[in-house]
């Protein structure tokens, strides 16, 4: 069987297509917000879920799939990972139904939806929506990332110290980095999926995670920040490739050229330094 070809998706019908299926999806999630929704444990270290991931994820699946019966589904809920059909299909919805779910169950509003079509393990179109925040990054493989009506364009910072960096608190640990714990300004955001998009939006100059990462927290704003300019590659530098048999990248390292290339450094690479295992602990 050939490879699917990218060219043969209608790009601005499926982001028309995500568009309105991540702005109902806020509508869900916004009727439960601060209700004090059904919350249990998924176990295996996988975190909470709530009755409000499962209704939307429920939603954006009937949805998505009436839409576009020959796409293949890989969500956060459910049991995509046991389906190979996903593997062979022309395309597939990548999707995280609420990202940041134990924010959304603080009562925080830095929750976001993010839904992406991948073909060929690339992802070709993204949204990812906040819905209480108002906010809705977009982006099509060749044409550019959005926010709302404005065009992003990443930070083209170059220099390490004093550049500000989204990761959780244990990615800057001194011994995760054998070439030198970066000058870095640390910032955080529970939604792994916004702090890409951040990283498009020139917000911030950079993101990392060096803990292996769900396909679902990252296809959509992976294709946002790479669209609005900045070098996105797991944590060795490597590209990402989504929609594999373990739906699963090991780490992200999201900045400008040169930026991204530094923290490459520091982290063992590309000097023959011995490169960190993976951060188990926290993204």
């Amino acid at each position: 069987m050939p490879a699917p070809d990218p060219a043969a998706i209608d790009l601005a019908a499926d982001l028309a297509l995500l568009t309105d299926a991540a702005t109902a999806a806020g509508e869900i999630a916004a009727r439960h917000f601060g209700t004090g929704v059904a919350t249990w444990d998924k176990g295996g270290g996988q975190g909470p879920v709530t009755a409000a991931d499962l209704e939307v994820n429920a939603w954006l699946h009937a949805y998505l799939r009436a839409a576009r019966p020959g796409y293949g589904w890989l969500s956060e809920e459910g049991d995509a990972l046991a389906d190979p059909a996903r593997l062979s299909a022309p395309a597939t919805f990548v999707i995280d139904p609420i990202d940041g779910t134990r924010a959304f169950i603080e009562g925080q509003k830095s929750f976001a939806h993010a839904l992406a079509v991948v073909v060929a393990g690339r992802p070709v179109v993204a949204v990812v929506h906040l819905p209480l925040l108002g906010l809705t990054y977009r982006a099509s493989l060749g044409q550019g990332a959005w926010l709302d009506d404005r065009r992003l364009q990443a930070s083209p910072r170059s220099a390490l110290r004093g550049a500000r960096v989204l990761a959780a608190r244990p990615m800057l640990e001194p011994h995760r980095w054998p070439g030198g714990l970066p000058p870095v300004e640390r910032h955080f955001r529970p939604s792994l999926a916004w702090r890409l998009a951040l990283v498009g939006e020139g917000r911030f100059d950079a993101m990392i995670t060096l803990r292996d990462t769900w396909d679902w927290d990252i296809a959509a704003s992976a294709l946002i920040a790479a669209e609005a300019g900045a070098q996105v590659t797991d944590r060795a530098g490597a590209p990402l490739v989504f929609n594999t048999l373990s739906a699963r990248s090991p780490g992200v390292l999201a900045g400008s050229a040169p930026l991204h290339a530094a923290l490459l450094t520091a982290l063992g690479h590309g000097k023959g330094l011995p490169p960190v295992p993976p951060a188990r602990d926290a993204r």
